[in-house]
């Protein structure tokens, strides 16, 4: 052997030596959590927690609406300025309807978070929905309203779909569920701030015009305001980061944020490899791919993803969630309650009761995983459902006030059993299951099935409240038992993965099998 070769043998020898002394022993997730766990209250996951908080407001908006408009609906002032005859799918459904068709619509640009990344699309998102706010707290025709919600909804999906996103990439593993699945919760945040803006503007100013129901519409570019200044203090995704060939920038955030400033800690190891093995091999979405959607479809198990996706975005809008949401002081007027200040008051109560289960649900996620959070809270929403009807049905009968009170505590608890599972989980689970290369489109599919199951819920909703009354509540009740069925049978369950130790899963032949299998070191086979 010549001198040059045995010199590049010995090199290369000496650097696999290297790279083996170098290269971290290979540890899964719950093997690093159980010997090196990181501090969740150290430095690093402090400052992560008060930007993620700041993430949250993007929430606010689609809880913001809805309450917002299903409180001024029921005032006298704005259902007269603009002519809306009581219930009707023509006049209020197109009204409500029209937000689900602005998030259709934005959906169809998801693609450019991969693009352009996504804190620009978050800022882009929340400035358009102050513009929005404009033209809606200021319009003087019904069309010119219906425009304003349009634009409104359009750039909402862009900040409200992009931030959750950014959480999913952001949020250390083990604590993914948590941290990102608080995001929704801020729904209720919206919501209540919205129904106590009606509440208090039409206790205080009905009799000063229109401001009871133009002031709180003023309220609502205050959380995107906010967002819009800060969410340049944000770091960006580190899988964004790493398609982008910013190596140093994503390891830097996972040392700083996900291991508090410890470079040698293994969670550093384990993210770096993963993501930069599976960026290698997938890629992002850029703009000359939009159109192709075969990233979708190409395989099985992106099939299976995509289905789990779909059918996911679909549950957390129609299960009888948004006809309370949306027409909580219709559904109130039928057991009885017609006074206007006392349906804006129960809207309050509602949010607030919501807000908290859903808090609470999104550390539980971490705890005891999101298929038994999910089954248990479709069988609890089918039983709810079933004795509203029947309480409902009861009062309709013959008058019953203790009837009329059940119907409304059941409504309640309704309210309180599906934000415990599933309101932290709606734009949470829907972007787990979809790997790195398909994530951006997918959320594209997960607001456009949201959007057209929100559109059918609130376009059709008045018109049957109207017309068969309580034997609404009664459909949802089969239909969350359905619900029930389909996630025992094909949902995956995420927690204490990473998002490249769900690859494994879905490659099996039976994802729902192998994501409750017990994992052992990595290279032994999973029992």
């Amino acid at each position: 052997m010549g001198d040059k070769e045995k010199e590049g043998t010995e090199h290369a020898h000496v650097e696999h030596s290297l790279d083996a002394k170098e290269q971290p022993e290979l540890l899964t997730l719950d093997e690093i959590m159980e010997k090196h766990k990181p501090n969740p209250w150290g430095r690093g996951y402090m400052k992560l927690y008060l930007m993620s908080a700041l993430i949250f407001l993007c929430s606010t908006m689609n809880g913001y609406d809805g309450s917002l408009m299903g409180s001024i609906n029921a005032l006298p002032n704005y259902t007269k300025y603009y002519n809306l005859p009581e219930g009707g799918s023509v006049s209020t459904g197109i009204v409500f309807a029209i937000y689900q068709i602005g998030q259709m619509a934005g959906a169809l640009f998801m693609w450019a978070a991969d693009w352009r990344g996504r804190k620009m699309f978050i800022f882009i998102g929340v400035v358009g929905v102050c513009v929005g706010t404009i033209v809606n707290a200021t319009a003087k025709t019904l069309d010119v309203f219906i425009f304003g919600r349009f634009l409104l909804s359009f750039f909402a999906t862009f900040a409200g779909t992009a931030s959750p996103l950014l959480l999913v990439e952001l949020a250390p593993p083990q604590y993914r569920g948590t941290l990102a699945g608080m995001f929704n919760t801020l729904y209720y945040c919206g919501s209540i701030l919205a129904t106590s803006a009606v509440y208090g503007a039409h206790l205080h100013l009905a009799d000063k015009g229109n401001l009871d129901w133009r002031l709180p519409l003023w309220l609502q570019m205050v959380c995107p305001g906010l967002v819009a200044i800060g969410i340049w203090f944000v770091p960006e995704s580190p899988r964004w980061l790493i398609a982008m060939d910013r190596h140093a920038e994503a390891q830097a955030f996972i040392v700083e944020y996900h291991a508090n400033g410890d470079a040698s800690h293994p969670i550093v190891a384990l993210e770096m490899q993963e993501m930069t093995r599976n960026l290698k091999e997938e890629g992002l979405t850029h703009w000359k791919d939009f159109f192709d959607l075969s990233v979708l479809v190409k395989s099985r198990s992106r099939r299976y993803r995509l289905m789990l996706n779909v059918a996911f975005s679909w549950f957390g809008q129609f299960s009888g969630n948004n006809v309370a949401s949306y027409y909580l002081p219709m559904l109130l007027e039928n057991v009885g309650v017609t006074d206007t200040n006392t349906q804006l008051l129960l809207n309050i109560i509602y949010a607030l009761t919501g807000w908290i289960a859903a808090t609470a649900g999104s550390r539980f996620h971490d705890i005891i995983g999101r298929r038994k959070m999910f089954m248990g809270s479709t069988a609890g929403m089918a039983i709810c459902l079933a004795i509203t009807a029947g309480t409902a049905a009861k009062f309709v009968q013959d008058g019953s006030t203790t009837a009329s009170a059940a119907s409304i505590a059941f409504i309640y608890i309704f309210g309180v059993v599906f934000a415990f599972a599933f309101t932290s989980m709606q734009p949470i689970y829907p972007g787990e299951v979809m790997s790195n290369d398909m994530r951006a489109k997918g959320m594209g599919v997960f607001q456009l099935t949201a959007g057209t199951a929100g559109f059918v819920n609130t376009f059709a909703a008045p018109v049957a409240l109207r017309d068969i009354g309580y034997w609404f509540y009664v459909f949802f009740v089969f239909w969350d038992c359905f619900e029930f069925a389909f996630v025992y049978f094909f949902f995956v369950e995420t927690k204490g993965r990473t998002l490249e130790e769900l690859n494994e899963v879905f490659e099996a032949r039976n994802p729902r099998k192998a994501s409750l299998k017990i994992r052992k070191r990595r290279g032994e086979e999973a029992t």
